[in-house]
């Protein structure tokens, strides 16, 4: 039972925000709170109701209350749970205070009651501190998840007018994807401004009057909403995330309009001066480091105006040069992706050696695998000896025919070579499955790549055949030097021979050519040793 003197707010709180969604409503929490008043006949002088997060200091109705116990209008608050009273340190620390003083004599939820001892103050700020430790967690996750979604290309926020978010997927694996209600519709409207066939007034005015288009919420689509997403680099497949930050990312997302286009649209907008977040993605950035001083490698745009109108853009590649002055010149990127192409060359093979070497090597897998299991079945006939002596030594002990000691120390021995066996099994297994699926990688790499590069326009994937080319990138004197991967190391001795037999093999025709090609790579030693 409680004090008789005591006075108490009521107060009860719900944001609308992610940490309060399992949270009983504001009438809910009120309802539970009055019974309890009733039952423990608890003086109730107001109740406080606030729809405000307690994230961070700042709400008006928890300011009030506390002004109001200073004042001494009453000198006890009762709620459903600490996390409704705070989740931020200041007013955590606020409330502690009043009850150092006195002010406040207690903070009451269900089933328990912080006074003005070390004990509850101590608990209540460790309850409030958790919460806050909850959110912060929470806001990390978050933003953590965000980031990561955003590395993979998909667009982090609701999905603009003609494209839809995937609610229906796992978390994490939500995309965008188009809405086919209204994707259509918002394509033909930016060709009919682009195209000059009328300005973007009248095209709003047809979608809304001839074509009966509609937002999302079912209202009609405003004239500044439309002129937003004219100018939106989203619909032409990029995106700037966080907004204002300057760093653009290539999305995933089905392409409404080209790059190019969406400049055009610009243009026709009188928006020529528009910053081009094209400048800011990069595909080989993060990688390179220089040759002379060692300072990473970053890249710039640079635009050329003609006479006749006409803009060239140009991307560069140069030396940071943050450890201070750096004699290394520019290089532009298509000098950069010529050298990058001629080390793919280096370890290119085409499809007949690739045919030919698969057939080879899953020959030899048939070979190792027959080897492997008369391996297998050595180590599991070893295993299960194993087994036998360690059930042996138990039933020896449990007899007395061996001391304590004596078992501990056979034990260990014995459940050491179980685990050795063990491991050697679980290896053997892998094995030859290993290297034929890395062998097909390396294989499949040595073909495509050559092809996939010229024709690659994401920036991502160039990043990646990059980086699975080789390593410790260095640019000097406008010249890349790589470290082959060595996983790619014997196709540098492989390629140029089968180039050769292929260009001598030239005249040959269809079946005749794949025969002989098949009988000189047979033949040849440095095929078959790489």
């Amino acid at each position: 039972m409680a004090d008789e003197s005591t006075r108490y707010f009521l107060y009860v709180r719900k944001s609308s925000e992610q940490e309060d969604r399992q949270v009983l409503s504001i009438d809910s929490q009120k309802s539970e709170l009055i019974a309890l008043a009733k039952r423990e006949k608890l003086d109730i002088k107001d109740v406080l109701e606030e729809s405000y997060s307690a994230k961070a200091p700042g709400r008006p109705v928890f300011g009030k209350m506390i002004k109001r116990i200073e004042k001494g209008e009453a000198d006890g608050i009762i709620l459903w749970n600490p996390n409704r009273l705070s989740r931020n340190s200041v007013d955590t620390g606020h409330v502690i205070y009043l009850l150092d003083i006195g002010k406040l004599k207690e903070v009451k939820v269900p089933g328990q009651t912080f006074s003005n001892s070390p004990n509850d103050k101590f608990l209540l700020n460790l309850l409030c501190s958790q919460a806050k430790l909850e959110n912060d967690t929470k806001g990390v996750d978050v933003k953590r998840g965000l980031r990561r979604k955003v590395e993979m290309g998909w667009y982090p926020c609701p999905a603009p007018v003609g494209y839809l978010n995937t609610p229906d997927r796992s978390k994490g694996m939500k995309i965008i994807k188009k809405d086919k209600k209204r994707f259509d519709q918002l394509r033909k409207l930016f060709e009919m401004v682009m195209r000059k066939e009328c300005n973007a007034v009248e095209a709003a005015r047809i979608a809304k009057d001839e074509w009966s288009f509609r937002m999302k919420n079912g209202k009609p689509m405003a004239r500044s909403t439309f002129y937003r997403i004219l100018t939106d680099p989203f619909y032409c497949g990029i995106f700037e995330y966080p907004k204002g930050s300057g760093n653009w990312h290539e999305g995933k997302h089905p392409a409404m309009i080209t790059e190019e286009e969406h400049q055009q649209i610009l243009s026709v907008l009188g928006r020529k001066g528009i910053a081009r977040p094209r400048r800011h993605r990069f595909a080989y950035t993060g990688m390179m480091f220089c040759g002379e001083c060692g300072c990473g490698i970053t890249a710039e745009d640079k635009e050329k105006h003609q006479k006749n109108g006409n803009i060239h853009y140009y991307t560069y590649y140069h030396c940071t040069k943050k450890r201070g002055p750096c004699s290394q010149p520019c290089i532009e990127v298509k000098e950069l992706e010529r050298q990058i192409a001629e080390e793919i060359e280096k370890i290119e093979i085409p499809p007949e050696f690739h045919t030919w070497a698969m057939t080879w090597l899953k020959q030899e897998h048939k070979k190792e695998t027959g080897e492997r299991n008369d391996l297998m079945s050595n180590h599991q006939r070893a295993y299960n000896a194993s087994v036998r002596k360690l059930d042996t030594l138990i039933d020896m002990r449990a007899d007395g025919e061996i001391s304590e000691e004596e078992y501990r120390n056979k034990k260990f021995k014995e459940v050491r070579e179980k685990k050795r066996l063990h491991a050697l099994i679980n290896d053997t297994d892998a094995r030859t499955d290993d290297w034929i699926a890395k062998a097909e990688e390396m294989l499949d790499f040595a073909r495509d790549t050559s092809a996939q590069f010229r024709d690659e326009e994401s920036l991502r994937e160039k990043k990646k055949i990059l980086l699975k080319l080789g390593s410790n990138l260095l640019l000097k004197d406008k010249k890349l030097s790589i470290d082959t991967a060595n996983a790619l190391l014997p196709l540098k001795k492989v390629s140029p021979e089968v180039k050769q037999i292929h260009k001598r093999l030239e005249p040959l025709k269809d079946e005749n050519k794949q025969r002989a090609l098949e009988d000189s790579y047979e033949k040849n030693p440095i095929l078959l040793r790489g």
